[in-house]
């Protein structure tokens, strides 16, 4: 049992152990880079990921379930937005805070990266993405224990404070 992220018929698979590092190498880059709106609701949508609350293999996204923008010029921001997210995840950010050693994370990042760059951003019908939290759910609560964004008003704590 797993969890899948997709972007452009793509995949990326991964075991539930694997789902939690990445979400945690995320959460630390994300909570770095924030500054527009449009990057708080990215960082709920990650931190809504966390299995220890959700469920084992209950969690992953589509890129097309994302709001990327009105424009453009939004789409492209945001989605240059995600991608230094990525990088700067690779670059280990924080990673020394980690209370074990991420050896496949790497991989992982860059399978995303990968995606997320190859992933064309289309114009969106009127649906409302399925996947993306609103202004309302935006994550910019910040837990004070681990510096990280957390997933309020959904749930208490942090993606670390819920693994222990």
């Amino acid at each position: 049992m797993g969890n899948t992220f997709y972007g452009d018929g793509d995949g990326l698979y991964l075991s539930n152990g694997g789902t939690a590092t990445f979400m945690d190498v995320l959460m630390l880059a994300v909570s770095a880079l924030v500054e527009e709106p449009w990057d708080y609701r990215f960082a709920a949508l990650l931190a809504l990921q966390d299995q220890n609350v959700v469920g084992r293999g209950a969690v992953g996204f589509d890129l097309e379930d994302i709001d990327w923008g009105a424009s453009p010029e939004e789409q492209a921001r945001n989605k240059d937005f995600v991608l230094r997210v990525i990088d700067l995840a690779l670059d280990r950010h924080r990673w020394d805070e980690l209370d074990y050693d991420p050896p496949f994370v790497a991989d992982y990042l860059r399978d995303f990266r990968t995606m997320v760059a190859a992933y064309t951003l289309a114009s969106r019908d009127e649906r409302s993405p399925m996947a993306f939290p609103d202004h309302e759910e935006a994550a910019t609560a910040s837990c004070a224990r681990h510096r990280v964004l957390s997933a309020l008003p959904h749930w208490e704590g942090c993606v670390f404070c819920t693994a222990q």
